[in-house]
């Protein structure tokens, strides 16, 4: 069974062996197609219910069932619940160990009700893995109160079978959730992607909540063996990619993340460092050597008969038959770097299944603007990011380097960290460098895939053909907080015509 959190993230943060003990126990289970246990749900709060916590939500043959979880001792006495620790103290409980779990699927009921979801089977269950089963009560079902006895591989999935044929069955003209729909909600509810600090190479604390398009995408994993990820710049698909890759080595599979670009393995590092994950640049990849599962960013490069044909050879059973993800933005940047033969995606269409991440989760309301006003490129719903306006700067002389380094000291003046800005030469395809006012300078060859909180750029391409505006189109979308551009007089013609051309 597929955990959220992985195993690793569960053993580093529960305090609670009894929950622990259990995670390692239902990532063993043979659950059925789509079976996944979420972890510490906290489920934010209802208009009338203080918010609730369920220590593991399942969802198993369609049925989804909380797990309230009671290491040590639990007993009532007296009309009331107690838990006993191992020193056998006893701790008095607000509600029963039952009336817990139920508050818990109650409010998970609610808060999809809200989003329309449908009706959907649901059971409360009690797991006390320390003791043995207490004494039947018309309080609960012999069944959903899981104790020492059942705590195998065996038991759970047995126990499991036995809460879900036992669920409730849909009132009358009611509108039923699907199956597969109530798996990428519960994906989209549960699961926190990180964000990333691409150029210090560090994961940042807050995490994300994943959008709809994400938890889609999480869901289809392990129902799908080949996926084929469509989404423009800034829709998250890297960090996708990379919560991916950790579900399927904690199911035992040997795991590849390839790409064009060697830049990635700066953003790919902290993401996955320490799981055993290979992160390798196309032009590195082993000879004679293949992969359970097959992670393919910035697919769009490779996208040519003898990139294919060099993936073929690292997945076991091969591209047709094998398992592997690619993710790959269907705008302009595969002429930045790679060759991309739209004959040759026609034909890896057939052979997986498309999804398409449809939100920007990095840049702001007016880069997406901006970017679909001039290039007519698709980079998701603007309405996740909001910030300040795209800055334009017309530059007396050359748009060039020096230009652009004016700019990002005036933004160093008003407080924004040096390290924090990058200038981007749209014309320029040289490896980062720091510039001579000690600012990163970077090409859209090597700025792709990753990200800064402020960009500047200059060098604007002096032919806006496919390669001129792919370079364009990748220097414009690297920025999370704010982008400026600077712009030559002979610049505006170019730009102007550009617009005309993109509003057709």
């Amino acid at each position: 069974m597929i955990l959220v959190p992985s195993l690793r993230d569960i053993e580093a943060s529960s305090t609670s062996p009894a929950e622990t003990r259990l995670a390692r126990l239902l990532q063993q289970v043979e659950g059925p197609t789509g079976a996944v246990a979420f972890h510490s749900v906290k489920l934010r709060s209802h208009s009338v219910k203080q918010q609730a916590e369920a220590d593991f939500v399942v969802l198993w043959n369609g049925v989804v069932i909380v797990l309230e979880v009671k290491g040590g001792g639990v007993r009532k006495h007296e009309g009331a619940w107690y838990s006993v620790d191992r020193r056998g103290d006893w701790h008095k409980l607000r509600e029963s160990p039952m009336q817990q779990a139920q508050t818990a699927i109650f409010a998970l009921r609610d808060i999809l009700d809200e989003e329309k979801a449908g009706w959907f089977a649901h059971e409360a269950v009690v797991v006390t893995p320390d003791i043995e089963a207490p004494p039947s009560s018309v309080e609960w079902k012999s069944s959903h109160w899981w104790a020492k006895e059942t705590m195998s591989v065996t038991g759970l999935a047995e126990a499991l079978n036995s809460v879900a044929k036992g669920a409730g069955k849909a009132p009358p003209r009611r509108k039923i959730a699907s199956a597969d729909a109530l798996r990428a909600r519960l994906f989209g509810e549960f699961t926190r992607l990180p964000a990333v600090d691409a150029q210090r190479g560090a994961v940042i604390e807050e995490q994300n909540r994943a959008t709809d398009g994400q938890a889609q995408v999480l869901a289809a994993l392990a129902m799908n063996p080949r996926l084929l990820v469509f989404g423009g710049a800034g829709t998250g698909k890297s960090l996708v990619l990379a919560e991916a890759a950790k579900q399927e080595v904690s199911e035992g599979k040997t795991v590849l993340i390839t790409y064009r670009s060697p830049a990635l393995t700066r953003f790919f590092g902290p993401l996955v460092e320490d799981w055993g994950i290979d992160l390798l640049p196309f032009a590195d990849l082993p000879e004679g050597k293949q992969y359970d599962v097959l992670f393919v960013d910035e697919a769009q490069d490779l996208m040519n008969a003898d990139g294919m044909d060099s993936l073929n050879k690292v997945i076991c059973r091969g591209r047709a038959d094998g398992r592997w993800r690619m993710f790959l933005d269907p705008n302009n940047q595969a002429h930045v770097d790679g060759k991309f033969d739209r004959e040759v995606c026609d034909l890896i269409k057939t052979e997986a299944v498309q999804l398409q991440l449809q939100k920007n989760v990095r840049n702001t309301r007016a880069i997406v603007h901006v970017v679909q006003e001039y290039l007519g490129a698709d980079v998701g719903d603007p309405g996740i990011v909001n910030g300040e306006k795209v800055y334009w700067h017309h530059a007396d002389g050359a748009a060039d380097i020096v230009a652009a380094e004016r700019v990002a000291c005036e933004l160093v003046s008003d407080g924004v960290r040096r390290e924090d800005v990058w200038i981007i030469d749209a014309s320029s395809d040289t490896a980062p460098r720091l510039g001579d006012a000690k600012f990163v300078v970077t090409s859209p060859r090597y700025a792709k895939g990753l990200e800064a909180e402020h960009v500047v750029v200059c060098g604007l391409p002096r032919h806006l053909d496919d390669r001129g505006i792919a370079a364009f189109y990748v220097a414009v979308t690297r920025a999370r907080v704010t982008l400026h551009i600077v712009v030559a007089a002979d610049d505006k013609k170019r730009l102007q015509d550009l617009l005309r051309k993109a509003g057709k």
